[in-house]
């Protein structure tokens, strides 16, 4: 098992780790503050610092696997090509420092956080989900038209109203009790450890709130400016919305722009 840091605080940047294993899948260590790929959520990259200042470049963050395919409750950090040299002198035991692409993790955070406001907006069933440090999109199940500067504009007055993001957790009994908390069709949050960590944006004020194992900021004003670009008609059943971050004055549009009205 990994220590997932990131769970209670996704502000760390680094930790100090020890290596327990080294195989096809990646350098697995006893504690880690990198996320891996999950929940529709892109898997952090980053570097390990090696006691002598030697850096190993991670490329991705994966949940380890056995040999039949199950999560093994280990985190494995994906190395970038052409370090074969720097990774064969890992072994478990080996100290290191694992620090994350924070610029690139924040993005993450911020779209994440967008896409729970996004449900408060669009109330209907998610059945696709992507997030990454580029554009993030949900796919609800619903069959009315959607429209762009609406879920802008109210995206906006989410992000400028200051919500607070609150980290929690509720028993597997509660969440059986609550089934209309779990908003995703093709993501269930893990059960079996009788603790089901949750997401509450508002407080009181209830924005949003559901099971939810990604990263997110402390409060809604550190989103910023995040815009929908696109919404697609993907099937009968399906509207794609996709997001993107707010050009800075003097730069180019996103370049998703376009809209697909259905």
């Amino acid at each position: 098992m990994t220590q997932e840091l990131f769970r209670e605080d996704a502000y760390l940047r680094e930790t100090p780790a020890t290596v327990v294993a080294v195989g096809e899948q990646g350098v697995v260590l006893d504690r880690t503050v990198f996320y891996p790929l999950g929940g529709g959520q892109a898997g952090d990259a980053g570097v390990l610092v090696l006691a002598d200042g030697r850096v190993l470049q991670v490329a991705d963050t994966r949940k380890a696997k056995d040999e039949l395919g199950q999560p093994t409750g280990a985190i494995a950090h994906v190395p970038q090509a052409g370090q074969e040299a720097l990774l064969a002198e890992l072994r478990p035991g080996t100290s290191v420092v694992a620090r994350i692409d924070w610029e690139r993790r924040h993005r993450l955070m911020r779209f994440h956080t967008t896409t729970h406001l996004l449900c408060h907006l669009v109330p209907q069933l998610v059945n696709g989900c992507s997030i990454t440090p580029d554009y993030a999109r949900l796919d609800f199940n619903m069959t009315d038209p959607l429209e762009k500067e609406a879920l802008t504009e109210g995206i906006a007055r989410l992000v400028g109203a200051a919500h607070a993001v609150e980290i929690g957790a509720i028993t597997d009994e509660e969440l059986d009790a609550n089934p209309a908390l779990v908003k995703s069709m093709s993501v269930q949050p893990p059960r079996g450890s009788g603790r089901v960590r949750t997401i509450r944006i508002g407080g009181a004020a209830a924005i949003d709130y559901q099971p939810c194992g990604g990263t997110h900021v402390a409060n809604t004003s550190e989103i910023g400016a995040v815009v929908v670009t696109k919404i697609e008609k993907k099937s009968a059943t399906t509207r794609r919305v996709v997001l993107g971050f707010a050009p800075t004055p003097g730069t180019s549009r996103p370049t998703q722009s376009s809209t697909h009205q259905p």
